[in-house]
């Protein structure tokens, strides 16, 4: 793949959700990512999070499989693994052990609790790792319960994208200094970040620590989405007086002074009372007409369906047809450092004997580790 991480190697041990996603991220911007996997598995050539990938198919279990894992190690600037903590000291592939080997390797760890702490050991998934940060009691509507947002909070903001720019700023701190580390990315520590804005604005007095009653968590009738008369949604986010003066303007309230209280908290309901009914009376596409592309700030609320169909997303190529399956395009884009087109997942271990032989294995030793069951 072409990229600014063109030329860095990463060994990627086969994990779900976090761990491969910090893989495409890293695979999408150049970097070689040999992916190894356990025999049997099974990667989707329509996933996302398993494009651009070389794969091998190794038994851990094996103590060859391990060799050669070491040695893969051993060639890469990078790994990342998302086992519990332990795990890969019990293979013999933890980090003493592998900066042992390569003192410049980045070793990436991906785990939702961290490396130590009361919770490290248990089992958890992102609705626990942004319920124990704080972040999920901040999404939701006032009196009701707090609402998952999906797992994207958690899995891929905190948690594999956290992993990735760790990976490339410890990457660039090795090639400096020639120095090696581990990165210990955990879900929790990932999602506290991502919230920095609302633990500013809660040390200021600006944010109260519930749900549901601020300006960015549909407390405030200019920010939030509503239901048009067809049953689809639009999104309003006007909140600077300009913007919030033209989407007056563009609904024809302007001319009602209740609406002059933008700022005021206690009319934030009744105001959206107002705006609910106001906005069930046309189809989403009339109110598309009348604001979008406007200094509203305004957007449809659209479908996974829809979203790729938008002249928006069309003319910037934020989707694209990866193996016969629409797929979001590689992100950011350079201006020098062009992205190719992404390459569906291969099959498990279909990269094994070129994998192997690129280390230097010859092929009377390639067929006795696969007769012996380390390759599969």
């Amino acid at each position: 793949m072409a990229g600014p991480l063109k030329g860095i190697r990463i060994i990627e041990f086969a994990g779900i959700g976090p761990g491969p996603y910090c893989g495409m991220m890293l695979a999408d911007h150049g970097a070689e990512v040999i992916r190894i996997d356990r025999p049997g598995g099974f990667m989707d050539p329509r996933d996302p999070l398993s494009r651009n990938r070389t794969s091998i198919a190794l038994d851990m279990k094996n103590p060859d499989a391990v060799a050669i894992a070491r040695d893969l190690c051993k060639s890469a600037d990078g790994i990342i693994e998302g086992y519990r903590p332990g795990v890969m000291e019990r293979l013999g592939l933890g980090p003493d052990v592998l900066l042992a080997d390569n003192p410049r390797l980045v070793y990436g760890r991906m785990t939702g609790w961290g490396q130590y702490g009361p919770y490290s050991q248990a089992a958890g998934h992102d609705i626990n790792y942004i319920a124990l940060s704080g972040v999920l009691h901040t999404v939701g509507r006032a009196g009701e319960k707090p609402v998952p947002p999906v797992n994207y909070v958690g899995d891929f903001g905190g948690g594999g994208m956290m992993l990735a720019f760790g990976m490339a700023s410890a990457l660039l701190h090795a090639a400096k200094t020639g120095e090696g580390q581990v990165i210990d990315c955990a879900m929790t520590d990932g999602s506290a970040l991502l919230a920095g804005m609302s633990w500013g604005f809660y040390a200021m007095g600006r944010l109260r620590d519930e749900p549901g009653v601020n300006m960015l968590d549909t407390g405030a009738h200019f920010y939030d989405t509503y239901a048009c008369a067809d049953g689809k949604f639009i999104s309003i986010g006007s909140i600077e007086p300009q913007f919030y003066a033209l989407l007056r303007e563009k609904t024809g309230l302007d001319a009602d002074p209740a609406f002059d209280a933008q700022m005021d908290p206690s009319q934030w309901a009744p105001l959206k009372d107002k705006l609910t009914a106001l906005f069930a009376t046309k189809t989403r596409d009339e109110w598309c007409a009348l604001m979008e592309m406007t200094d509203v700030c305004f957007a449809p609320v659209l479908s996974l369906a829809e979203a790729p169909q938008h002249p928006h997303n069309v003319e910037r190529e934020t989707f694209l047809s990866v193996g016969g399956a629409t797929q979001p395009a590689p992100a950011p884009r350079y201006s020098a450092t062009k992205a190719d087109t992404p390459r569906p997942a291969p099959a498990v271990g279909a990269d094994g004997d070129a994998v192997l032989a690129a280390l230097g294995y010859d092929a009377e030793r390639i067929a006795a580790l696969r007769s012996g069951g380390a390759v599969r």
